[in-house]
């Protein structure tokens, strides 16, 4: 493989902030980001050299990136798989991860099947057919997760259901086109973030998960967990790359059970949030080697440099308002934290506005200290000025 400089021009279908990190990396690598987002100035625009406003199923909006571009990716499931795969084939622009990916993962019920039928552990599970079934379900198994089966992310698309005289609530919430999961009694969540280039795969070290509310809250790395089960994570991690097909990074949410099992949650086609922390703590960011990888250019190293600790930055606030952070000093005077702040012009309830991250160069740090510091640092932050 000749890989020459300047790069080629990548299409990223999203402009969020996994697109506006994804430029980050390009930049120094000589490639150029287009993205394609329905908002204007859209985090990622800053960083890309050009932005198309269009839906991102739009297949007018795709066809016009795919026109400019060298090669396809996206970084949001709400991409049009088959108008990827007719635009891949119309323009002859490579498209990764591959479209039938796409398709299977964004349907949670299709993409579980797949996963059991390949033998890869994951929690029980069943398709909801009306509130008769969710019913019955929610009797036998004593209560259950039920989920979307398309469309849901940041703890959107997901509710807890214990009774069966909620099940009409919670299909009225979700809809009728559902799934539902047993709860898992896991001592904690995992991730591994996977990488499948042209000619080699890599994962990053097994990362613990923290979540509130359905929502990422903070990432570990190395995990709080033993050996043995960071190497069961690990191999189950493998399985699932090699079941996929597509270059790029994969977000893959595992469960460590309570009985030692490891099981798959689910699994993201892109950079995910959960490995937010490879910025600073690997040797090459999971945003680097998705760039790398898609381009069929060689992966880079994904071996941890040190102990880190990533927090989100939600926003704290009732109802929305212009994203104003106050008391940014604290962080830029820490020698071993680093902030990242995404751009968005407005803060939600809830809405994820940046990440803090914290790195230990002792390899033995104690990642509880390490958690509780990364958070204080996190939680001194504001989105109201204590001056007024």
């Amino acid at each position: 493989m000749s890989v020459t400089l300047p790069g080629p021009t990548l299409g990223v279908v999203g402009g969020g902030q996994l697109g506006r990190m994804l430029g980050e990396a390009a930049a120094p690598l000589g490639v150029d980001l287009v993205v394609l987002d329905p908002t204007p100035e859209c985090p990622a625009s800053p960083v890309a050299r050009e932005q198309i406003v269009g839906n991102f199923d739009d297949p007018d909006a795709i066809r016009e990136l795919a026109d400019v571009s060298d090669a396809l990716t996206y970084e949001i499931e709400l991409a049009d798989p088959d108008v990827l795969a007719e635009v891949a084939d119309e323009y002859d622009v490579p498209v990764n991860p591959d479209p039938g990916t796409l398709r299977t993962i964004q349907d949670k019920l299709v993409q579980k099947e797949a996963l059991a039928d390949a033998g890869i552990p994951v929690p029980d599970f069943i398709g909801i057919g009306g509130e008769k079934d969710l019913k019955l379900v929610v009797e036998e198994l004593d209560g259950v997760m039920l989920k979307a089966r398309e469309g849901g992310y940041d703890g959107r698309g997901n509710t807890p259901v214990q009774d069966p005289e909620d099940a009409a609530d919670a299909l009225d919430e979700l809809g009728v086109d559902t799934m539902a999961e047993s709860f898992v009694p896991f001592e904690r969540e995992l991730s591994v973030i996977g990488v499948k280039g042209a000619d080699e795969v890599a994962t990053y070290p097994v990362t613990e998960t923290i979540h509130e509310e359905e929502i990422l809250r903070a990432s570990v790395s190395p995990a709080r967990t033993d050996d043995e089960t960071l190497d069961r994570a690990h191999r189950v991690a493998t399985d699932v790359l090699e079941f996929l097909d597509g270059w790029g990074v994969y977000g893959i949410e595992l469960f460590e059970t309570e009985a030692g099992e490891i099981l798959v949650n689910e699994i993201a086609p892109r950079p995910h949030n959960s490995g937010h922390w490879t910025i600073e703590g690997a040797r090459t960011s999971q945003f680097e080697n998705h760039i790398r990888a898609v381009l069929g250019w060689p992966l880079g190293p994904t071996e941890l440099r040190e102990p880190t600790v990533s927090v989100n930055i939600l926003g704290d606030v009732d109802e929305p308002e212009e994203a104003t952070l106050y008391n940014v000093d604290s962080i830029l005077e820490e020698p071993n934290a680093h902030l990242h702040w995404y751009g968005k012009k407005q803060a939600r309830p809830l809405r994820k506005m940046g990440h803090v991250t914290a790195t230990d160069p002792d390899e033995d740090a104690d990642r509880d200290v390490l958690l509780d510091h990364t958070e204080s640092l996190r939680d001194g932050l504001t989105f109201v000025d204590s001056e007024t």
